[in-house]
């Protein structure tokens, strides 16, 4: 199917994450029609993703349909579909949803298709330590680290019920320490009373990271701050540890000297790295830009592919002057080139190039606890939590939303309980089950109590 042509500037936009968002709002009321393209038929707002992870909220709270966002937009129209081909030449974007194959064209194109997953050449490693970029993958995380301890409860032997009940979180930036902080809360105040077996506060957290600090973006204070909080939580943080194996029953660490330990875990959540979506390499083919080591597309100071101005590549596509893949560069290139474009359709003179306003960086370690970076300020402990409290809600789409996300962050914070503790069949025994895999020392069902 061939999108109709219009008299009028077409813009494309690929990805409905903050960038793309962002570029589409930043489009309102111009003289253009404007396509967004995605993937998914939501927006998401990625950085509460491990929350949903570990049951606090829901994953509509954190991912509003974007036909919504954008339905009092008319000049706007969403497609659903996973962008396969852009043709510079012919100016196309070609998508595929189910059996729908769909081209669209474009006069002015604005990819922010984002970033996934990067196991630095070790691929093999996802199937058994997903990642945490996509409503489905913290599902699946929900899932394992729920069922975890519902088979801590029926492990006969200590072995494998301490096998059970470690959690390993890989890498220890913002998402990796959030995680961890969050699987200790769980263990430590949600499901202290739930079990009979077990006594979910002898859970074991590792955070494990090859480099040789935690939150190594905020500075040192905030780093060695960010510590001492996680060991009062009885997280235990490997540094210059790289991981080198990793099967259903543990993971294998190396540190710099070559000495390998083994850590037997039967949950194992990768925090550890990102890329650019293949879409990156694509382009690069086409326009001979260079890509960065994250597969990230060199672009122009005004954010543009090298000989194609038309194309604006942004957020965590795009690799320039060392701005970090972090949600506040990808709101701000989205506005840029969406003002970029109304300039040139308006006859103005176009914006000086594109320059990151950073205003700071947060990470929750618990409840309470959490360190902040604004500007030349530091804040850690509760100051930096209600910061960071204040600052999520504020970014959060939609007035319900930000009203039932308060509510579970009271729940949460204040009481014990979490609102998403549901998990789906096929995510009880996580990929293994798909495989045909047996769940090791499970006893079979017993034949006087048969299931439903």
């Amino acid at each position: 199917m061939t999108a109709s042509m219009s008299r009028r500037h077409r813009v494309v936009i690929i990805g409905s994450g903050f960038g793309g968002l962002f570029a589409a709002k930043g489009l309102k009321h111009a003289d253009a029609d404007v396509t967004l393209i995605s993937r998914t038929p939501h927006h998401l707002f990625q950085p509460l993703l491990y929350q949903v992870a570990t049951g606090i909220l829901s994953e509509g709270e954190i991912a509003p349909a974007t036909r919504e966002i954008l339905r009092r937009q008319r000049d706007a129209r969403v497609l659903l579909g996973e962008v396969t081909d852009i043709d510079l030449a012919a100016r196309t974007v070609v998508s595929t949803a189910g059996e729908v194959t769909t081209t669209t064209h474009y006069d002015s194109l604005i990819v922010a298709a984002g970033a996934t997953t990067s196991y630095f050449g070790h691929d093999e490693f996802a199937l058994r330590a997903p990642g945490l970029k996509s409503i489905d993958d913290a599902l699946e995380l929900r899932g394992r680290i729920l069922t975890a301890f519902e088979f801590a409860e029926l492990a006969e032997d200590e072995a494998t019920r301490d096998e059970w009940m470690t959690f390993a979180v890989v890498g220890a930036g913002a998402t990796g320490v959030e995680m961890a902080g969050q699987i200790s809360e769980l263990s430590h105040r949600t499901l202290v009373k739930d079990y009979r077996s077990i006594d979910t506060r002898r859970t074991r957290i590792v955070l494990v990271d090859a480099l040789d600090d935690i939150l190594g973006t905020f500075g040192t204070k905030l780093s060695a701050s960010a510590a001492k909080q996680l060991a009062r939580l009885g997280i235990e943080v490997w540094l210059s540890e790289k991981v080198v194996g990793v099967d259903e029953r543990g993971l294998t660490v190396e540190d710099r000297s070559g000495a390998r330990t083994r850590i037997p875990a039967r949950t194992v959540v990768w925090a550890a790295g990102v890329k650019a979506v293949a879409l990156a390499k694509a382009l690069a083919e086409q326009s001979g830009a260079e890509l960065d080591r994250g597969d990230r597309v060199k672009v122009q100071p005004d954010c543009t592919l090298p000989g194609h101005p038309e194309v604006f590549v942004i957020g965590d596509m795009m690799s320039l002057n060392d701005y970090p893949g972090v949600a506040q560069v990808a709101m701000q290139q989205g506005k840029y080139a969406a003002d970029q474009i109304r300039r040139r359709l308006e006859g103005r003179a176009a914006q000086p190039p594109f320059r990151y306003f950073d205003k700071g960086s947060m990470a929750t370690i618990s409840r309470f606890r959490a360190v902040a970076s604004i500007g030349p300020l530091r804040f850690s402990g509760f100051v930096a939590w209600l910061l960071w409290l204040i600052i999520h809600v504020m970014y959060l789409v939609g007035f319900k939303n930000r009203v039932t996300t308060v509510l579970h962050w009271a729940v949460s914070f204040v009481g014990r309980g979490r609102a998403q503790r549901a998990t789906p069949q096929h995510h009880l025994v996580g990929p293994a089950a798909g495989e045909g895999l047996q769940v090791p020392d499970m006893p079979p069902p017993s034949k006087a109590a048969p299931t439903r």
